[in-house]
């Protein structure tokens, strides 16, 4: 059974198990600076998937002057494939369901695809984060 927790920071067992996602995903298996992974963590909602009781997939999304950035999606390695990524997602655009600006993200180069079967359009050129190729996306209505 799939559960899509909605939460903030103040939340510490929640936001213990999507930092746990993320140190795995990012910090461990992409090798990105850890003190960059934890920053915005108090301003930004965050969204937890949870598989038969484990959380498998975690995203946030924060305002910015630009509009909504989405950031932070990470999905287990040994739940990949299986729909989480698509699931958070949904979840964060539908919590935004009514803003009526920009909402957009930072998207690793290699994740572009998925990204624009969900609405996003790349803007702009390629640029490196943390030590990783990105595109800015923004959502296309």
């Amino acid at each position: 059974m799939v559960d899509i927790k909605k939460f903030t920071f103040s939340d510490e067992s929640l936001m213990k198990k999507a930092h746990a996602i993320r140190y795995e995903v990012f910090v461990i298996g992409q090798n990105c600076p850890e003190n960059m992974e934890w920053e915005f963590e108090e301003e930004s909602t965050h969204f937890l998937i949870f598989y038969n009781d484990k959380g498998v997939a975690t995203a946030r999304h924060r305002k910015t002057e630009k509009g909504f950035k989405l950031e932070r999606f990470a999905v287990l390695n040994s739940e990949r494939g299986k729909g989480f990524g698509n699931i958070v997602l949904k979840a964060i655009l539908n919590d935004l369901s009514d803003y009526k600006g920009e909402i957009y993200m930072h998207a690793q180069t290699k994740v572009i695809p998925f990204y624009e079967k969900m609405g996003f359009k790349k803007s702009g050129e390629e640029f490196e984060e943390a030590g990783i190729m990105h595109f800015k996306m923004k959502l296309i209505n």
